[in-house]
């Protein structure tokens, strides 16, 4: 094992009270965990003669996608302390760290592009008709805005207030399994987004993580759903 593997190994173990032993001590263990590659934030300097506008479809994907992402960690970080069973802690860890990576990275572009981290537009204005079709949404018309309320969720696919409290009372197999739900539709939501940007966005690097999201998600739901199988849901 590299010391850069043993390090990983022990960052997870200090966040998580994970077993570090099991990724220390067998070197003959070279699966790997399922993640979305990690696309270099200076890869936009190039296009910084011709950056993205506001209302473009980077700025717009960058934007939500940052917020989309920010709920995911938080409901990782939620069920991280409400189970101890591995399985669930190892997901909700490679959630966590995947999608904190691709925070800063779509931060970064849009620092780089000379543009406001949030706006006022509604939610989800940039995406195409097909991508809001895909992830269950409608298209807002201009001025109009996310309703809000417990039951409400900020945006597609996103779980509501209610839920994520309901997710902060549960324990154990009860809490895997509400998680498990939550972040497939999450996912799927995620998924729809990434992809409309995939095939809207103008920036070589927004495509390619994009992609990887696109990838990672899908393979992270796959992944979920065997776990709520094992768990009769």
């Amino acid at each position: 094992m590299t010391p850069r593997t043993k390090a990983a190994a022990l960052l997870a173990a200090a966040v998580f009270g994970l077993p570090a032993l099991a990724a220390c001590s067998s070197d003959g263990d070279k699966s790997p965990a399922p993640t979305a590659p990690i696309v270099d934030a200076r890869g936009p300097r190039a296009e910084v003669a011709n950056p993205p506008s506001t209302t473009s479809v980077d700025a717009g994907f960058a934007r939500d996608m940052k917020v989309h992402h920010t709920q995911a960690v938080e409901m990782s970080f939620i069920v991280r302390d409400q189970t101890q069973d591995e399985a669930t802690r190892r997901l909700a860890y490679d959630i966590i760290t995947t999608q904190q990576n691709q925070i800063g990275q779509m931060t970064g572009w849009l620092d780089l592009w000379g543009l406001t981290q949030t706006t006022t537009d509604a939610p989800m204005k940039w995406m195409s008709a097909e991508g809001m079709a895909a992830m269950g949404g409608h298209a807002m018309a201009p001025g109009q805005t996310m309703p809000t309320g417990p039951d409400t969720p900020q945006m597609p696919g996103m779980a509501t207030k209610a839920q994520l409290e309901q997710l902060r009372t549960l324990k154990g197999p009860q809490a895997e399994v509400l998680f498990l739900q939550l972040m497939i539709t999450h996912h799927q939501a995620g998924v729809a987004m990434a992809q409309d940007g995939l095939n809207h966005a103008q920036s070589d690097t927004v495509k390619a993580l994009a992609k990887g999201m696109v990838n990672g998600q899908k393979s992270e739901i796959d992944l979920m759903r065997t776990m709520l199988a094992e768990r009769g849901a």
